[in-house]
């Protein structure tokens, strides 16, 4: 099987994630639950992951790393806390995923779509410019590469007007943790949520939560600190962190984070756009293939596209049968479809990670070829 659908998780991992895993099951106990070795050698592979975590993303300090069991917990507290503590309107981008838009409604927070020109930077920036002056604009929440389509929106030019209108902004690193920048200091964002098993290469299960600021916990339980109190602790991360971790995911994650960090996010975002683009080469001129991009499309490692007169799910099944996994539809994000003008039709999207090749994208455009012309 030539594995291209890493925007849904990376299934090809360095050996190091695996072995640390393997590992972590029959020698980390519980940290802070105990003095003995095995508790103690947990809590340091869990400092370990939050000081590599805080270097790669540059976090204010190891302590604003809040473990979570994926992206969505992570964005579920911040936009919970936010809908607390800020009365008004979020103002969200046109390629949110339902990880943004279902906890909004659920917290019962009215919000501002600031919709784009698809794929324009410029556009997006403007949306955002105008959604900024509404006077009840509480806070944003900006999906930073799209799930669907690759497309990396403009990050720092809409933080920057988020911080001169004093609106708060939560970024959603899900598939841009790990390849594009994510700055936390030259951002300014009060949060950052990424899921584990994407970009830094860690087992599912896990994810990260960067805190400028303090965040409302929607767990609460044990932590192993301020026993006596029947409240959570007030300072992080105990603060966010309820029961016990989840040691051998940490102890994967760390070692995917190495991997990203020895690696360069620089040269992992190189090679996913090469083979993207790529990919778009080969595509665009097979008759009957739609293609999203162009010449100024500012791309990750995903793309989408889709053949007409063939349904995305029959298309995906045809490449399956091919040897080629691939997601089509609507991908949990039917904002960026709409957006994009697909959301009748959805598309097959294909992803990659660091450990495809130039080869497996030939294949994979020869297989497309192929279907088109039996559509």
């Amino acid at each position: 099987m030539i594995y291209l659908d890493s925007a849904a998780t990376t299934l090809q991992k360095p050996p190091s994630v695996a072995r640390a895993v393997k590992r972590a099951v029959s020698t980390l106990a519980s940290p802070g639950r105990g003095g003995h070795g095995a508790s103690m050698l947990a809590a340091k592979t869990v400092y370990e992951c939050r000081e590599l975590a805080a270097r790669l993303f540059n976090a204010p300090s190891p302590s604003r790393v809040i473990f979570t069991s994926n992206a969505t917990h992570g964005l579920n507290i911040a936009i919970k806390t936010l809908a607390a503590r800020r009365a008004g309107c979020a103002l969200v981008s046109g390629y949110e995923h339902n990880s943004v838009m279902r906890p909004l409604r659920a917290a019962g927070v009215r919000t501002v779509i600031a919709r784009s020109e698809p794929f324009e930077p410029e556009s997006a920036v403007f949306a955002f410019e105008c959604a900024l002056e509404r006077e009840d604009a509480a806070f944003a929440v900006l999906n930073h590469m799209s799930n669907v389509f690759g497309y990396i929106l403009p990050a720092e030019r809409i933080a920057e007007r988020c911080r001169e209108r004093g609106v708060p902004l939560i970024l959603d690193a899900s598939q841009s943790a790990g390849a594009a920048t994510v700055d936390m200091g030259s951002l300014g964002a009060e949060f950052i949520a990424m899921p584990g098993h994407k970009g830094l290469y860690g087992p599912q299960g896990t994810g990260i939560l960067l805190c400028r600021g303090a965040a409302d916990g929607i767990i609460q339980g044990g932590t192993g600190s301020d026993s006596a109190s029947d409240s959570m602790p007030g300072f992080p991360p105990d603060s966010l962190e309820a029961g016990t971790h989840n040691m051998p995911g940490i102890a994967g994650l760390r070692e995917g984070i190495k991997f990203v960090l020895s690696r360069g996010e620089g040269r992992i975002l190189e090679h996913g756009r090469g083979l993207m683009a790529m990919a778009e080469r080969e595509l665009a001129v097979i008759p009957g293939v739609r293609v999203f991009g162009g010449r100024d499309f500012c791309r990750g490692g995903a793309l989408s596209f889709f053949i007409d007169k063939m349904g995305c799910e029959e298309a995906a099944s045809e490449l399956s049968l091919r040897g080629f996994a691939v997601r089509a539809g609507l991908h949990c994000a039917p904002e960026a479809h709409r957006t994009a003008g697909t959301f009748e039709t959805g598309t097959v999207r294909i992803s990659v990670s660091a450990f495809n090749t130039k080869r497996e994208l030939c294949g994979f455009a020869d297989a497309v070829a192929e279907i088109a012309r039996l559509a």
